[in-house]
């Protein structure tokens, strides 16, 4: 996997616009000029807790005794749970967390920004090739930087797309999720029969 797609995969598995509509329900309840300062803490928030999981990933597998096709198979059932409720949307959103006070990393930082599907795909990609650890940064980075731009212009993307554009985007999202974590499920299937044929 190269930087592109895996910056891709992971800007997939953030779904800034399908958390457009939750966060703007969020910082509704938050003093407007608060709004920004507020968004902006959770957004790096985020950003550490993930790069946190990307270069403790190998260690948190050796900890947990875990094997990295565990963590395809188990990454690609959540990837693929998230994926379906994208493209068959609930009340509340993906997640289905309502408005509340002013937060503090949750649910804004995780789950909506960091959940664990993507720091599953993080653990995952830090297991695969650790020595490309600078390459899986700058991905998460930019993911992470296209994702923020969207949730800080959160009233103009709303105002363009409107409620319906948001959500046929979401569900093309979701396909696109579906796929890959389709994929990420038969790897995790395939090296493990590999390994236990040999």
């Amino acid at each position: 996997m190269d930087i592109l797609s895996a910056a891709v995969m992971l800007f997939l598995i953030m779904d800034p616009l399908g958390n457009l509509p939750i966060f703007a329900s969020i910082l509704r309840h938050i003093d407007p000029k608060k709004r920004r300062r507020v968004l902006i803490r959770e957004l790096i928030f985020a950003l550490m807790i993930m790069l946190l999981f990307l270069f403790a990933g190998e260690w948190i597998l050796n900890f947990l005794s875990l094997r990295s096709e565990s963590v395809s198979i188990a990454g690609g059932i959540i990837l693929f749970l998230i994926a379906i409720r994208m493209i068959f949307p609930q009340p509340g959103g993906v997640i289905g967390l309502a408005a509340g006070e002013e937060p503090f990393i949750v649910p804004m930082a995780i789950p909506l920004m960091a959940g664990p599907s993507i720091l599953a795909a993080l653990i995952l990609l830090a297991h695969t090739d650790s020595s490309r650890m600078m390459d899986w940064t700058i991905a998460l980075v930019s993911a992470w930087a296209v994702s923020a731009f969207i949730l800080m212009f959160y009233k103009v993307f709303t105002r363009i797309l409107g409620e319906k554009g948001l959500t046929a985007v979401e569900r093309l999202m979701g396909m696109v999720l579906v796929m890959i974590s389709v994929q990420m499920f038969l790897d995790g299937i395939a090296n493990y029969l590999n390994k236990s044929v040999s």
